[in-house]
């Protein structure tokens, strides 16, 4: 499909049904989505993000809180150009990017669903790290939701925050997590874990991280 009649199907039939809220500025956005034809895929701390089936190879991220962010994440996915470990910027408008769509499952999902996540994912995620900080940026933000595998290969998808100065532990919290915990006793009869107990555990580990800071 071309790009301009791609972008009048973002204005005629995904902006104008679709609503994205929030209840906490520490939660996901919550999308309602009312459009025939597009599909949500997902959603993050600042967007909601969007298929349509004329052309799976794209995705939609529309911003629902924070508008000048996506001015700064414009700016990171040009610096990050076509980076085997990144999705990449095809077009965006004022509220929203076209993104190439990165397959896949987070690692938040396998771990629910009991997917051995091996060890070539956080060697690729490692990878797109040094990149990413090789051209000026800072990887901020990047856990278990933000880190998508397929076919043993590891991709980060969200990099709107890339441009926040600043230590963040997240991903190196997660890899001792991964070397001590999940590689010697859960990666090779790995059971499914139930969502309540992980997201649990993810909302008391940013309290823990948010009151050790002070």
């Amino acid at each position: 499909m071309k790009l301009e009649k791609y972008i009048k199907l973002i204005g005629n039939e995904l902006l104008p049904y679709i609503q994205l809220s929030t209840e906490s500025p520490f939660d996901p956005i919550v999308v309602r989505n009312h459009s025939d034809t597009w599909k949500t895929i997902g959603s993050g701390n600042y967007a909601g993000v969007f298929s349509h089936e004329s052309n799976p190879k794209w995705v939609v991220k529309v911003y629902g809180r924070d508008p000048e962010a996506i001015k700064k994440e414009i700016e990171v996915y040009k610096k990050l150009g076509n980076h085997e470990s990144f999705s990449y910027l095809i077009d965006h408008g004022e509220n929203y990017l076209i993104l190439k769509k990165i397959q896949g499952v987070t690692l938040f999902e396998a771990v629910v669903k009991g997917i051995p996540i091996p060890e070539s994912v956080i060697e690729d995620v490692d990878k797109g790290i040094a990149y990413a900080r090789s051209v000026g940026l800072n990887p901020y933000d990047v856990h278990g939701k933000n880190v998508v595998m397929a076919n043993g290969r590891g991709y980060i998808v969200d990099v709107s925050d890339f441009y926040k100065q600043g230590k963040c532990r997240k991903w190196d919290d997660l890899k001792k997590s991964y070397y001590k915990i999940y590689r010697p006793f859960l990666y090779k009869f790995h059971p499914p874990i139930p969502f309540f107990l992980l997201d649990s555990i993810r909302k008391g580990y940013r309290l823990f991280r948010k009151f050790i800071k002070k």
